[in-house]
């Protein structure tokens, strides 16, 4: 049986997702057994041409260039599956979609003008057809084991779908929002975490994004009758997933610079 050929491209991004691919160190050998990696600049200069039969794309959107460069990719891969917060809402770097890009490249650089960026960072969803997006920030090193093998498999992920509270429920956790009264996204934000900030009594902040019909406006309303203000609300929805569209639909709900 020939071994699938696999690519792992960066865009906009700070690399944290590909790193989480090499922290799974005895698992990547296994994986490296039954793949050919022909494509992996995070971890060889080793190269092989295209085509690809899994590309997994790390990173955002933002310049040119990029939005370029993913038509090629996109071309050259049988599956595309985007991986982090970055590659499938925008990242962080989507706050920039909020204000005046031109305003902060000039206050940012001393030569703003050798600077070539869009005026917006965006998933790569936005651009090429993706087959599947893995979330979080950074990602779940188990869960995008469990996404490449069922593609190789050629089956569906067994990937949850429900949201942070669920984990909570199944470490046992006490409900951080009722007991201590303090803000968490959880009810609001997909799986993935094992819902490690709730268990040492932080609120999560949505780092994995909003889960499916994720009731965001409840929460909001609920947390504001309690105490947050607008402005609190506003900061905790414009995170690492701001552009994603149940986030950006509430943080635009609280931002009264645009009233």
């Amino acid at each position: 049986m020939e071994k699938a050929k696999i690519a792992v491209w960066k865009f906009s991004s700070c690399d944290g997702c590909q790193l989480s691919l090499l922290d799974c160190e005895d698992e990547i050998l296994l994986l490296a057994e039954k793949t050919n990696i022909a494509y992996f600049m995070e971890a060889s200069r080793r190269t092989l041409p295209g085509p690809y039969d899994i590309s997994l794309v790390e990173g955002s959107i933002t310049t040119p260039e990029e939005k370029q460069r993913i038509q090629k990719v996109r071309k050259e891969s049988k599956f595309l599956i985007t991986i982090g917060a970055c590659a499938t809402a925008g990242g962080i770097q989507a706050l920039k979609n909020f204000g005046n890009v031109k305003e902060f490249v000039s206050l940012v650089y001393p030569s703003p003008e050798f600077i070539s960026t869009l005026e917006t960072s965006t998933a790569i969803s936005d651009h090429v057809k993706v087959d599947y997006e893995l979330r979080g920030c950074p990602i779940n090193k188990n869960q995008l084991l469990e996404v490449i093998a069922a593609f190789i498999q050629k089956r569906n992920p067994n990937i949850p779908n429900q949201s942070v509270c669920v984990e909570c429920k199944i470490k046992g956790n006490v409900c951080i929002m009722v007991t201590k009264q303090t803000p968490c996204l959880g009810p609001v934000t997909h799986a993935g975490c094992h819902a490690i900030c709730p268990s040492y009594d932080r609120g999560c902040y949505g780092c994995f994004g909003p889960k499916e019909k994720a009731h965001t406006e409840s929460i909001a309303d609920w947390l504001l009758n309690r105490g947050l203000t607008s402005q609190e609300l506003l900061h905790k929805f414009r995170n690492f997933n701001a552009a994603s569209s149940a986030f950006q639909k509430e943080s635009e709900r609280h931002d009264h610079q645009n009233d």
